[in-house]
């Protein structure tokens, strides 16, 4: 299991670069939501410290926006799209063969926190459908077969 994040002197260091006007809330958020992976609540607390907001003031912002998480995420964050044209091509097969061999479903994350699930409404490449994106590369035109090649070939222990 990784070693808990150093919460205190990461966020020191980002912190390093803001003047704490509040105008910087969602910069730093983006910030440690991208060093972290989500948004403790402890980095939460910080920020707010920080830049003399009251906790539900961050909480609040942080919630409102779709990019920022509140719960642990996988190193590995793969991405399946729902479109109209992904699913016409077979997208829900492609969502499907991913939980069966990660054991985990939209929202979840694996154990080992080597991997989260999560759909999408559109990846916008439509013209490769079925898509899916394991961080910040996409593969068009999944099948079953190149599924098992994006990810290893890894089989949920049963």
């Amino acid at each position: 299991m990784p070693a808990e994040p150093d919460f205190a002197r990461e966020m020191k260091e980002i912190l390093s670069h803001y003047s704490g006007h509040s105008s910087e809330l969602i910069p730093i958020l983006q910030e440690a939501q991208e060093k972290f992976g989500y948004l403790p609540e402890e980095v939460m607390q910080r920020v707010a410290k920080f830049l003399r907001l009251t906790d539900n003031m961050v909480y609040g912002v942080s919630t409102f926006y779709a990019q920022f998480g509140f719960t642990p995420t996988g190193r590995n964050k793969i991405t399946v799209c729902r479109g109209t044209a992904c699913h016409v091509r077979g997208g829900a097969r492609i969502l499907k063969d991913i939980e069966r061999r990660l054991g985990i479903r939209p929202g979840e994350t694996t154990e080992d926190m080597e991997y989260s699930l999560e759909t999408i409404a559109c990846i916008g490449a439509c013209a490769l459908a079925p898509t899916m994106r394991v961080g910040n590369e996409t593969y068009g035109q999944m099948t079953t077969k190149k599924v098992a090649e994006v990810l290893g070939a890894r089989e949920k222990a049963s």
